[in-house]
């Protein structure tokens, strides 16, 4: 992939999507930190049902620490996963009071270090919460990347990450990884991708694929 052609990708993508950012609702890096936590396996608009009513009961950390486990497994039972996560919000904030005075730290190699935290999540909070520079690596810029040749088929999430790092300006990290997932979540999508209508058609060797692949059509009985 040349620089020229990076560039190319990039300004399309920013093209469709100029206004790409976060979607989800928090106010501040606590409530971030939850929300990202929770999206594991989930959908967006699904986390945003579900912390407008956690936000309002739990404002800090120490909230989520009064009531048993099991109340908090109620409170988020529409997420996937909601035992475990809910079993690792209450050891995060449990961390929080203990090592940062409640609150949520700015450092990369703090966060990931805390209950349910990893790499993607300690990127989001990082950028978003902190105005940091950072690419969050998720299935839609995983799937994008690779579609497009910035990164290779077999690269591990860690090496799109690394790639996407080297090809893509430090101050446009965050915006990038915004446009990028809302390029694979509304455009690119894993099933039915726009390929009819993708301007950048040309650069995707799966989308030209498709495109040539004729339609099966339905069996007259």
């Amino acid at each position: 992939m040349t620089s020229k052609k990076t560039r190319h990708i990039l300004d399309t993508i920013a093209e469709l999507f100029p206004d790409a950012h976060c979607e989800l609702h928090h106010s501040n890096p606590f409530e971030l930190t939850i929300a990202v936590l929770l999206s594991a396996q989930c959908t967006d608009e699904t986390v945003n049902k579900v912390t407008a009513d956690l936000f309002r009961k739990y404002t800090s950390p120490g909230d989520y620490l009064t009531v048993p486990l099991e109340e908090l497994e109620q409170d988020i039972r529409r997420i996937g996963l909601f035992r475990n996560k809910a079993k690792n919000i209450q050891s995060l904030c449990r961390m929080l009071l203990e090592r940062y005075d409640g609150q949520v730290p700015q450092k990369h190699e703090q966060l990931v270090e805390l209950p349910g935290v990893g790499r993607k999540t300690a990127n989001v909070v990082v950028s978003n919460a902190f105005g940091i520079p950072a690419i969050a690596v998720d299935t839609h810029v995983e799937r994008v990347s690779k579609r497009l040749g910035l990164a290779a088929e077999d690269d591990t999430v860690l090496q799109v990450e690394q790639k996407l790092m080297k090809q893509v300006p430090r101050d446009e990290w965050t915006e990038t990884h915004h446009r990028l997932i809302f390029f694979g979540r509304y455009h690119c999508k894993a099933q039915n991708p726009q390929c009819a209508v993708c301007p950048l058609l040309t650069e995707c060797k799966e989308g030209k694929q498709r495109m040539k692949t004729p339609k099966k059509r339905k069996s007259i009985k």
